[in-house]
C-alpha cells in the first residue's frame, strides 16, 4: 500500500471513530439529568431565576454567587421545558475545543495527527463524563484553550493587537464561566509581557512597552468578567464571593482552609510518599465519585506522552520549540496552583488537558519520525509495532470507559420506553419519590427546608431553602440559641418554613454528635422533632415532615 493510501485509510479510520464517539455521547446524553451539580446548581439556579423573572440574590445558596456564563445559556432550553438540551450545549464546548486542537495540530503536523488529537481529547474519560452532564467545565476548557492559543498566534504573527484582544476576551469569558479561569487570567497576564519582551522583533522593546501589553490583556479580560464582580460586590461587598470572605482573606478565616497534605493525611491516611506521587497518581488512579481518587478519570498516556515531545526537539523550528515550552510551562504552573490551593480533583486541572493533548500528539509525531530514521528495518518495524500498540491501548482504555458509561447510564432503558422519566430519575436519586410527593401533595404556599439532601433542589416545584448559607447551618444555629423546643418552632415559623425534607440516616447521626450539640441541645432538638413535626411521607431513607403549630399530646 502506498503512503498516500495508507494516510487516507488512517484519516478515514480516525474520522469514523470520531463520529462513532460523538454518536455515543449524544445517546448517553438523551436521558433526564441526575448528576449532582446539575441538580444543585447548574439547572437549579437558572430554574429559580426563571420562576422569579430575573437574576436575584439567593443567600442560602453560596454557589449561586459563582459566575454563570454557561448557566445563563441553559436558561433558554429550560424556558421551553427542556432540561436535556443543556447537556448538548455543554458538549458543544467540548466539540469546539476539539476543533481548536485540530486546527492547531493541522498547522503544525498534518491532518492525521490533528484528527488523532481531537479523538484523544473527546475520548478522555473525564471529558466523556462532562459531555453527558450539565456542568460548565467544558466551557472553561474551551475559553481557556482559545485564550492560550490566541496568545501563541499573537506571538507567531509578531504581536498584532487583534489577537491579544481576542485572547483577553476569551480569558475573561473563562473567568466568567468558572472561578478556576482566574488562574488562567493570572498566568497569561504574566505570560503576555514576558513573551513580548523576549520575542518582539525590536531589539529592546523596553519594560514599559512589555508591561503595557500585560495591562491591556488584564484590563480587557477583567472588563469582560466585570458583570459578575459587580453583581457580587453589590450583594456581598466581595467581587469574587464566596472564594474570599472579603478582599484578601481566604474563605474560612485568615488562616485559610487546611492544606492538601494535612487533609489527605487526616482523612485518607495517606503517607508522605503517596502524597509526593499525587501529580502522577491523578493520571493513573482516578475514579468517578471518589474524592480520595480525584473524583474523575484521566488517561495514563496523558502523563507519559508529553515527555516524548522533547525527543529530537532541536530539529523543530524555533517557533514550535517556543510554543512547546509555553504549553508545558502553562500546564505545570496551572497544575501547581490547583494542587496547592485546594483538595485535588481532576476537574480542578481541566484547562491543562488540551495543552497536554497537543504535547502528547507532538510527542507521538517525534517518536514516529525518530523510528523512521533508524537504519535497521527490523528495529524500525519493532518500534512502530510498540508505538502502534501503545496508541491502541490508549484508545482502548478510553473506549472501555465509554462502554462502562453505557452500563451505568443505561440510556436505552429510557429511550426505548422501558421505564418512565420518573422511574429513571428515581433509579439514581433516592430522594426523588419524596420530591414527587411534595410536588403533588403540598400547597404552593409551602416553604421546605432541605436537611442533608445533598442540596439537590432542581426537581422540587415548591419553594425551598437549604440548611446552609453565609452563616452556616440554620437548624444548628436555631437549636443553639433556643432554650426550649417551642423557641425552635418559633424560629422556623419566623422564617416561613412549613416543612422539613430530611435524609434520616445522616440526620440521626448528626444530631447525636457531641462535637456539634451539647446534651441539653440534643434534648431540645429531640423534643422539637417529637412534639412539632409530623411525618407525611417516607421512602429510601428520605422523609417529608410538616411543622405543627401545637404540640402532640
Amino acid at each position: 500500500m502506498s503512503l498516500r493510501n495508507r494516510t487516507l485509510c488512517v484519516n478515514v479510520g480516525l474520522g469514523g471513530l470520531l463520529l462513532l464517539l460523538v454518536a455515543a455521547i449524544l445517546i448517553l446524553s438523551c436521558v433526564p439529568p441526575v448528576s449532582k451539580d446539575a441538580l444543585v446548581h447548574h439547572l437549579a439556579v437558572p430554574k429559580l431565576y426563571l420562576e422569579h423573572g430575573g437574576i436575584y440574590e439567593i443567600p442560602f445558596m453560596p454557589f449561586s454567587y459563582y459566575p454563570m456564563n454557561l448557566d445563563l445559556l441553559y436558561l433558554i432550553p429550560l424556558y421551553f421545558g427542556n432540561d436535556i438540551a443543556p447537556k448538548f450545549i455543554h458538549f458543544g464546548f467540548a466539540l469546539l475545543t476539539a476543533w481548536l486542537i485540530f486546527k492547531y495540530l493541522r498547522s503544525r503536523t498534518g491532518i492525521e495527527y490533528a484528527l488523532g488529537g481531537g479523538l484523544f481529547f473527546l475520548s478522555i474519560p473525564i471529558i466523556v463524563k462532562l459531555s453527558i452532564t450539565v456542568y460548565v467545565d467544558l466551557g472553561l476548557i474551551f475559553f481557556s484553550t482559545a485564550s492560550l492559543l490566541l496568545v501563541l498566534k499573537w506571538v507567531e504573527l509578531d504581536f498584532p493587537p487583534k489577537y491579544l484582544l481576542l485572547s483577553a476576551i476569551s480569558c475573561g469569558l473563562a473567568a466568567g464561566t468558572k472561578y478556576n479561569g482566574l488562574i488562567v487570567l493570572f498566568l497569561l497576564t504574566f505570560f503576555v509581557p514576558f513573551l513580548y519582551s523576549r520575542c518582539a522583533k525590536s531589539s529592546n522593546p523596553g519594560f514599559s512597552r512589555s508591561a503595557f501589553q500585560g495591562v491591556i490583556f488584564l484590563g480587557v479580560a477583567l472588563l469582560v468578567f466585570s458583570p459578575w464582580m459587580i453583581r457580587n460586590y453589590l450583594w456581598t461587598n466581595n467581587p469574587i464571593y464566596p472564594l474570599y470572605d472579603h478582599w484578601f482573606n481566604p474563605q474560612g478565616g485568615a488562616g485559610g482552609s487546611i492544606n492538601v497534605f494535612a487533609f489527605r493525611a487526616s482523612v485518607y491516611g495517606e503517607t508522605w510518599w503517596q502524597m509526593a506521587l499525587l501529580p502522577v497518581r491523578i493520571f493513573f488512579q482516578g475514579r468517578d465519585g471518589n474524592p480520595q481518587y480525584f473524583d474523575g478519570k484521566l488517561n495514563p498516556f496523558l502523563f507519559l506522552l508529553p515527555f516524548f515531545v522533547f525527543v529530537g526537539i532541536r530539529k523543530e523550528s524555533r517557533m514550535l520549540v517556543r510554543e512547546i515550552k509555553i504549553l508545558a510551562l502553562f500546564s505545570a504552573l496551572y497544575f501547581a496552583f490547583a494542587f496547592f490551593s485546594t483538595d485535588l480533583r481532576v476537574r480542578y486541572i481541566l484547562p491543562i488537558i488540551p495543552a497536554l493533548i497537543i504535547l502528547s500528539v507532538l510527542g507521538v509525531k517525534n517518536m514516529y519520525e525518530t523510528l523512521r530514521g533508524i537504519h535497521s528495518s527490523n528495529l524500525q518495524k519493532c518500534g512502530r509495532g510498540v508505538l502502534l500498540g501503545a496508541l491502541c491501548l490508549l484508545l482502548g482504555l478510553n473506549a472501555h470507559y465509554v462502554l462502562n458509561q453505557f452500563r451505568y447510564v443505561k440510556p436505552f432503558d429510557y429511550l426505548c420506553g422501558l421505564i418512565t422519566r420518573d422511574e429513571y430519575i428515581e433509579r439514581y436519586r433516592f430522594e426523588y419519590p419524596v420530591i414527587r410527593y411534595i410536588n403533588e401533595k403540598l400547597p404552593q404556599s409551602s416553604l421546605i427546608l432541605f436537611i442533608f439532601v445533598g442540596k439537590r433542589g432542581y426537581y422540587c416545584n415548591r419553594p425551598y431553602v437549604l440548611d446552609m448559607g453565609r452563616n452556616g447551618s440554620s437548624i444548628q444555629l436555631i437549636v443553639k440559641k433556643a432554650t426550649n423546643s417551642e423557641e425552635v418552632l418559633s424560629a422556623f415559623q419566623k422564617r416561613g418554613i412549613t416543612h422539613l425534607l430530611i435524609r434520616y440516616d445522616i440526620f440521626d447521626k448528626w444530631k447525636r454528635d457531641k462535637y456539634i450539640f451539647t446534651d441539653r441541645e440534643m434534648r431540645i432538638l429531640d423534643d422539637f422533632m417529637r412534639k412539632y413535626t409530623r411525618l407525611l411521607f417516607y421512602k429510601w431513607g428520605y422523609g417529608i415532615s410538616k411543622l405543627q403549630e401545637h404540640a402532640f399530646s
